[in-house]
């Protein structure tokens, strides 16, 4: 199914939420955590996400995963990955009481989409300290896509992770994820090759997905903020609305997208240094902010 008609039919089935000015959203994808090993892409980058977790916790945002938080086709078992970033687990978990946690799954956590395995391996986890099972996400819901509607209006954002439609990361996605837990990250790991599948590693690849989503976002006259490519995209107000968020596995920093305040912005989390030479971790404003009524207004072809 081509990427036109799969964008169409998740957003026809996607729950929707809605949202005023008064709402706090963020939105971040591609975090790929893994196993804390050298594969682990995301190792890097946890200290920082931690920081803008609990920073978003405590000014009582909502966090939107927008899929591939976890590395799930480089790793067998999400277990192994819950407890090798349990610090993260744990302020996720703090949102998700609070009931400020949504995810979405892409195509490196497509798993998710089992409610069977969801309920086995999400709800609940070996606490093995304790030596026994505790409750997670427990009755969590993994969406393919959500839709935030703004209230009092017909105003809409369709938040999808991106890969739908994409041959090898959708339709023969098992098959692609044998080859990159078999074939590609031994290569990568110990030749330096890069994944031919990986949106993110190809430039030609990353340009026609997002080519792809753009026709849908035209034809449609419909806002998108997605993943996937790891490539920031914040357009102007006449332009097609297509967002994305970035990733979580920058060299160094991680990316999302922010609301608040009836704004949308796009942000940079990144660790600086100030004059006295003592490293800090720094949230930056890189595009925006700029009223999401002049998006929702907009004209463009």
């Amino acid at each position: 199914m081509s990427t036109f008609n799969r964008l169409t039919k998740v957003f026809n089935a996607s729950k929707e939420i809605e949202f005023d000015n008064s709402s706090k959203l963020v939105f971040m994808s591609d975090c790929h955590r893994g196993d804390n090993s050298w594969s682990d892409n995301f190792a890097h980058n946890q200290n920082l996400m931690f920081t803008a977790l609990t920073h978003y916790y405590n000014k009582d945002f909502t966090y939107i995963e927008i899929g591939d938080g976890d590395e799930l086709w480089e790793n067998r078992k999400f277990s192994t990955i819950r407890q090798s970033h349990s610090h993260i687990f744990w302020i996720l978990r703090k949102l998700y009481l609070k009931n400020r946690f949504y995810m979405i799954y892409g195509n490196h956590d497509i798993v998710k989409r089992s409610k069977k395995y969801v309920k086995k391996n999400l709800y609940y986890f070996y606490d093995n300290k304790e030596e026994k099972m505790k409750p997670l996400f427990e009755n969590i819901e993994v969406h393919e896509g959500l839709i935030f509607k703004f209230k009092d209006s017909e105003n809409k954002i369709f938040v999808v992770h991106g890969h739908q439609g994409d041959l090898l990361n959708d339709t023969l996605c098992p098959l692609t994820r044998t080859l990159v837990r078999y074939v590609w990250r031994p290569l990568e790991l110990y030749l330096g090759y890069n994944d031919p599948t990986d949106p993110a590693k190809n430039f030609k690849k990353k340009r026609d997905t997002e080519k792809r989503i753009i026709k849908w976002v035209k034809a449609k006259k419909q806002m998108v903020i997605a993943g996937h490519t790891h490539r920031p995209m914040f357009p102007d107000v006449n332009e097609p609305l297509y967002f994305n968020d970035g990733s979580c596995v920058h060299p160094r920093c991680i990316t999302g997208i922010e609301i608040q305040n009836g704004e949308i912005c796009l942000v940079k989390w990144s660790i600086r240094s100030n004059d006295n030479r003592i490293l800090y971790v720094d949230r930056e404003v890189i595009a925006g902010p700029r009223k999401l009524e002049l998006y929702f207004n907009s004209d463009y072809s």
